[in-house]
C-alpha cells in the first residue's frame, strides 16, 4: 500500500475508535435509543440519494438493518448509557468476530480450523478478564448488554455475507434507512415522548455535531473510504488496520475522558485483540471436494464486517464461495 492509503486506513480506524468517545458524549444529550434512531436518519438522507438504486435484495437490506440497526446499536447506546465505558465498550465489541464465526458454522456449515478455535477461546478468555475487571469497578448491566451488542453484531455479519453486497457504502446507506421508525417506535415507547421531546427541544451545536460525527464521519465517509481501499488493495493488506479501532478507543477515551485503563483491562485488551487477530486471519477449514472447484463471490471483512468488493482470496475474510460442477464430479454422479 502506498503510504497515503496506509494514512488513509489508519485515519478511519482512528475514526471509529473516536466514535466510541462520541457516543458518550451524544448519550449526555439525547436518549439511546433516539440517539441511534437520528445516527441513521442522518446517515440515510440524504446520501440514500446518491449513492443509486440497491444492489442487493430488500430481505438482505432489511434483515441486516433490524440486526445491525435495532438491535446491535440499540443494545450497544443502551449498554453505555446504563454505565459501561466508552474504551471498554470499544474493545469488548471485537468480540463479534467469534460470534461471526459460531454463527457462520451454525447457519452456513463453516466449520473453524484449530487456529481460528484457538484465536475464538484467547478472545473469550479476554471477554472472561473483562468482566471480571468490570465487576470490581463498574457496573456488569451495560457490559452485558454491550456482549449482546456484539452477539447482534455476529448474527447482521452472517446475514451480510449470505446478500454479498457488492458496493460497501450503498449497502450500508440503504440499510440505514431500515432502523430509523422501529428505534424511533421503540424509543417513544420505552423512553418516553416527554424525554425525546426535551432531548431535541434542547439540542445544540454540540448535539448537532455529534449525529454529524456518528452519521456522516463514521458511517459514510468510513465506509466509503474503507470500501475504496478494498477496490484498490487485498483485503489482507486493509483489515489489519481494523484492529486498532479498540486501541484508539481506548486511548481516546483515556485522554478525552479521563477513563482509567487498570492492568486487568490491558491483559483482557491483549487477549482480545490477539484472538480476534487469530480469528480473522485463520483460513477457512474444509473447502469443496476434489470434484469441485469454487467461484469465489464478493467477500465480507471478518474484523470489520464490512462487504468486501472483489474476487480476490484473502486470509482476513471469509468467501462466498458458490459450488461449480466439474466434469470429474459428473461423471461420479
Amino acid at each position: 500500500m502506498r503510504p497515503a492509503h496506509i494514512a488513509l486506513a489508519a485515519l478511519v480506524a482512528a475514526l471509529w475508535g473516536v466514535n466510541f468517545v462520541v457516543i458518550e458524549i451524544g448519550l449526555d444529550h439525547f436518549p439511546p435509543l433516539l440517539f441511534s434512531a437520528l445516527r441513521f436518519l442522518v446517515a440515510a438522507l440524504p446520501a440514500v440519494f446518491f449513492v443509486g438504486r440497491p444492489k442487493v435484495a430488500w430481505k438482505w437490506i432489511v434483515g441486516v438493518g433490524l440486526a445491525l440497526g435495532v438491535a446491535k446499536f440499540g443494545l450497544l447506546f443502551t449498554g453505555m448509557s446504563l454505565g459501561a465505558p466508552a474504551g471498554l465498550s470499544s474493545l469488548v465489541l471485537q468480540v463479534q468476530a467469534v460470534f461471526t464465526a459460531l454463527f457462520a458454522f451454525l447457519a452456513l456449515g463453516e466449520r473453524p480450523g484449530r487456529v481460528k478455535l484457538t484465536g475464538m477461546g484467547v478472545a473469550l478468555a479476554g471477554i472472561g478478564v473483562a468482566a471480571v475487571d468490570e465487576g470490581a469497578s463498574g457496573p456488569l448491566t451495560g457490559f452485558a448488554l454491550v456482549i449482546a451488542a456484539a452477539v447482534c453484531w455476529g448474527v447482521s455479519n452472517v446475514l451480510t455475507r449470505k446478500a454479498a453486497p457488492p458496493d460497501a457504502l450503498n449497502f450500508m446507506v440503504w440499510v440505514s434507512t431500515v432502523p430509523v421508525l422501529p428505534l424511533l417506535a421503540l424509543s417513544l415507547l420505552l423512553e418516553g415522548p416527554d424525554r425525546d421531546l426535551a432531548a431535541l427541544r434542547q439540542l445544540d451545536w454540540a448535539g448537532v455535531g455529534v449525529i454529524v460525527y456518528v452519521a456522516w464521519i463514521t458511517t459514510v465517509f468510513g465506509f466509503g473510504v474503507w470500501g475504496w481501499l478494498l477496490r484498490r488493495h487485498p483485503a489482507s493488506s486493509v483489515a489489519p488496520f481494523s484492529l486498532l479501532v479498540p486501541v484508539f478507543g481506548m486511548t481516546s477515551a483515556a485522554v478525552f475522558l479521563g477513563e482509567s485503563v487498570s492492568p486487568l483491562r490491558w491483559c483482557a485488551a491483549a487477549l482480545l485483540v490477539g484472538g480476534v487477530a487469530l480469528t480473522s486471519v485463520a483460513k477457512r477449514a474444509g473447502g469443496t471436494g476434489s470434484g469441485e472447484r469454487s467461484v469465489q463471490g464478493p467477500l465480507i471483512d471478518n474484523a470489520t464486517g464490512s462487504p468486501v468488493a472483489g474476487r480476490a482470496e484473502s486470509p482476513t475474510a471469509t468467501p462466498v464461495e458458490t459450488p461449480v460442477e466439474t466434469p470429474a464430479a459428473k461423471e461420479r454422479a
